[in-house]
């Protein structure tokens, strides 16, 4: 298995981005946070003035690929909706602090454990 395959994650966003063209948006890729990636945000002038748009900055680096988009800018996910957003940030959180995007369950049925592909509630 290549490195590439260990540090980088497939998502689908629940709406999707609508680019200038109209186009959706909602199969990507995000690959794992560097040290690199925390340095640049603490660096970054509108980021620290505004934790809002500091998540915003931290995802346009850590997210390689939106649909056929390589081009990922802050200003680009400005226009993504709030859910999309949301989910971000918890696939972020969730692969960055766990390594997977996957969550352990159990049935309530027959208590049979196995693992989730995260989603959000309400999907």
């Amino acid at each position: 298995m290549s490195n590439l395959a260990i540090t980088q994650f497939n998502f689908q966003l629940p709406r999707g981005l609508v680019d200038e063209q109209g186009n959706r948006h909602q199969q990507g890729t995000m690959r794992l946070a560097t040290a690199r990636d925390e340095i640049f945000l603490q660096k970054n002038r509108q980021g620290q003035e505004n934790s809002a748009y500091g998540s915003l900055v931290m995802l346009a680096r850590v997210i390689t690929r939106l649909g056929d988009r390589t081009d990922i800018t802050p200003e680009l996910l400005e226009n993504l909706f709030t859910l999309d957003l949301a989910f971000l940030r918890e696939f972020y959180n969730r692969i960055n602090q766990e390594g997977d995007a996957t969550i352990p369950v159990s049935c309530p049925a027959c208590k049979q454990q196995f693992t989730q592909e995260l989603t959000l509630s309400g999907e």
